[in-house]
């Protein structure tokens, strides 16, 4: 595809061209001329837009989205036509579906559904079969297959063995295990964070302790085993704490946060909307604090916008019957950019696709481009016609929010919003 983009401010640190306004010309996917007041040479299409800034493609290394088996909540050629309309060039897939993607075939679906798209779909498979937590999936053959990673999307391995033993096989063909940070034990029933807020609403609570005994006793096993270990979505300033200690002593354990976590407190929840009703929940401001700190000093490695979708059916519910989840793609940049700046978003949105087995590709002459294109300087009150999911539990419906996608430019193809 041949592309001509206009005036666009550069926030790439690997790029010569780096917080530089330049026009970018675009030849069969392939970047063939940056610089100033370029000519357009042929009948290219061209990108002009107000205050437009471009970046390395965004990732998010936590989506699901419901197909197959829960098509009514989204589906793979929707939920990938949203992620691209809101900045993201690359998402990993959950394999919280029905059937549960725990085998190869399981892969091949999937990706077969995602070909030819400009949004690269990597595909994670259920750590245990089912996702039940008794015995490993087929981790060997949904590698090969083309599985990322591996991960019972929300449940966690009661069994230190089992975890044990999967860090210890997966290791042998480099493969990334992810461990749901959540003692069951301890959580019990809690819907909300444990906490004053907890008591005065009269709702079960969730400590932050049985987040950290888990962080704390997968760490203990990476130690022992070796192998890669990825902690999805941690939300205590704790967990933040053993993971920097983790990070000290070597060990190859990466983590993410989901930006609602680094948005709301638990005092969000005081009249009951279940769209707060998210796990793990929200915590403190004191947690907050903590994850922010830890985004900034690399501790977490990667943002996620946790997309879940869930049946209205499913969320318009007493608040302790409702089921967890918010979706995310829509709202994500927009909400990070309220806690953090324009570089630093970028950064946090771009860094963990390496984790994931993506190469990060700086915007220079002669590279492919993936890319992202957006303006970081509007606010606006994000409602439900930002909305292009087909589910609309959005957390962030009602909420004030920093910067808008444009689109973006990907596997040789243009996605703008209309």
């Amino acid at each position: 595809m041949n592309v001509l983009i206009k005036s666009a401010t550069i926030i790439d640190p690997e790029s010569e061209f780096h917080n530089t306004t330049q026009d970018i010309l675009i030849e069969k996917g392939v970047v063939a001329r940056i610089g100033n007041n370029l000519k357009n040479p042929g009948n290219y299409k061209e990108i002009q837009f107000n205050n437009l800034h471009i970046s390395q493609g965004w990732f998010d290394s936590s989506v699901s989205f419901g197909e197959p088996g829960y098509e009514e909540r989204e589906t793979i050629t929707n939920g990938l036509n949203t992620a691209a309309l809101s900045g993201f060039t690359v998402i990993a897939l959950n394999a919280d579906t029905n059937p549960i993607i725990d085998t190869n075939a399981d892969i091949a679906f999937v990706l077969s559904k995602a070909k030819d798209n400009a949004v690269t779909l990597l595909p994670i498979g259920a750590l245990t079969s089912n996702s039940n937590g008794t015995h490993l999936a087929e981790l060997f053959d949904m590698k090969s297959a083309g599985a990322v990673a591996f991960y019972d999307y929300k449940k966690s391995v009661s069994n230190p063995n089992l975890m044990k033993i999967a860090l210890q096989y997966a290791s042998n063909f480099d493969g990334l295990v992810c461990s749901f940070p959540l003692d069951q034990d301890i959580s019990r029933n809690g819907v909300m964070n444990e906490h004053v807020a907890s008591t005065k609403l009269g709702l079960k609570g969730n400590p932050a302790l049985a987040e950290e005994l888990q962080v704390s006793r997968d760490l203990f096993l990476l130690e022992y085993t070796g192998g890669k270990l990825h902690i999805p979505t941690i939300s205590t300033a704790r967990s933040v704490a053993l993971i920097k200690e983790a990070k000290a002593k070597k060990l190859d354990v990466s983590c993410s946060v989901a930006i609602h976590n680094l948005c709301f407190t638990d005092v969000a929840l005081s009249d009951f909307n279940t769209n707060f009703k998210v796990q793990p929940p929200l915590r403190t401001q004191k947690d907050i604090s903590a994850l922010i700190d830890g985004l900034k000093d690399g501790t977490i490695d990667m943002v996620t916008s946790d997309h879940s979708p869930i049946d209205i059916e499913e969320k318009k519910l007493e608040f302790d019957r409702a089921n967890y989840g918010t979706i995310g793609l829509e709202s994500a940049y927009g909400a990070l950019q309220t806690v953090l700046s324009t570089e630093k978003c970028v950064e946090v949105l771009t860094r963990g696709k390496s984790r994931f087995g993506v190469q990060p590709v700086p915007i220079a002459i002669g590279n492919t481009l993936n890319a992202t294109l957006f303006n970081p300087d509007v606010t606006y009150v994000f409602e439900k016609g930002d909305i292009s999911s087909k589910s609309k539990n959005a957390i962030f419906e009602g909420a004030q929010l920093k910067g808008r996608v444009y689109g973006i430019f990907s596997n040789n193809k243009l996605v703008l919003k209309k």
